[in-house]
């Protein structure tokens, strides 16, 4: 029995050495910039989350990543488990924190309570006129130029040094199912994309991914809904016009069957835009596969290097 059931990810953290690179970066990447609250720039997508990026100036680090509790009594619950105190949330929204600690030091901010900001304007995906189902009539598709526009953030994905200690303590303290165990050969496992567990309400196919790499622990990616195929195409074209420099893409996933599109930001930091990702219950359980699943594609640009975090 896990501890608490965590609704999503709620934000990640990072440090840089030039905030004004990252916030041009940001911008042209689709993020919305809300607040600088005592050195620390916040930045959210359209969705109600009060903010889903947070940046603050100084050495290059990842500063960990936020995870939402669905209430007071549960933030408490697990860091009463932690030992670690319950904390006003010093950041747009407001609302309650817990810092924990993971096995590699990865800083796992449990928040709850936060105030929801009202949702921004969204353009909406057009239908598409595919096969035998033209719904599209008299309707010219014509996509906006600019960048992508983010919804929400989706997912981070993790390198580990032990995959069985990482797994056990991130279901542990906060009820993630396994959607895909990646597993290289019979009887090894060195990695899993995890979901939250929403009972029968569907959720995406993975939250928290956690990949045993033999490299450094930290972040290797986080990930960012946009609006549909067209909105990725064009931030695509928008960044790659700006002079940012693209990691991979485009293509589509195998596990998790999401259309992706990787960058760089100025720092060396992989950043994600996706869609069009799979949706699972609780009870459509989970599966194995294998390396080529995990890093192959359905279609599209293959991964040009196994992801290294940055040093």
């Amino acid at each position: 029995m896990s501890i608490i059931q965590a609704i999503d990810v709620a934000h990640v953290r990072f440090v840089v050495p030039d905030l004004a690179k990252q916030r041009a970066f940001l911008k042209e990447f689709g993020l919305i910039e809300v607040a600088e609250q005592a050195g620390t720039v916040y930045l959210r997508g359209t969705s109600q989350a009060p903010f889903c990026y947070a940046v603050s100036e100084g050495e290059a680090a990842f500063a960990g990543f936020g995870i939402w509790a669905k209430d007071l009594a549960d933030l408490e619950a697990v860091a009463a488990h932690d030992g670690v105190p319950v904390e006003p949330l010093d950041a747009p929204g407001g609302g309650w924190i817990a810092r924990l600690t993971d096995p590699d030091g990865i800083t796992v901010e449990v928040v709850t309570g936060q105030t929801m900001a009202e949702p921004l304007p969204t353009p909406q995906p057009m239908v598409w006129n595919e096969g035998q189902a033209h719904q599209r009539i008299a309707r010219f598709r014509r996509t906006t130029t600019g960048p992508s526009t983010v919804l929400r953030l989706g997912h981070v994905l993790l390198s580990i040094t032990d995959f069985r200690t990482s797994e056990a303590w991130y279901k542990k303290r906060f009820g993630l199912l396994t959607s895909d165990e990646i597993s290289p050969a019979p009887d090894v496992a060195i990695g899993a994309f995890m979901r939250a567990d929403r009972g029968e309400t569907p959720h995406d196919h993975h939250t928290v991914a956690c990949i045993q790499t033999g490299g450094p622990a930290g972040l290797l990616h986080s990930a960012f809904e946009v609006v549909g195929l067209d909105d990725l195409m064009a931030g695509h074209d928008h960044l790659a016009a700006a002079g940012y420099t693209p990691a991979w893409g485009i293509g589509r996933h195998i596990l998790g069957s999401q259309v992706f599109d990787y960058w760089r930001d100025p720092h060396g930091f992989e950043i994600e835009h996706w869609t069009d990702g799979d949706q699972l219950r609780a009870s459509d359980g989970g599966g194995r596969a294998d390396m080529d699943a995990a890093l192959g594609v359905q279609w599209g640009m293959r991964m040009p290097a196994p992801p290294v975090p940055p040093a």
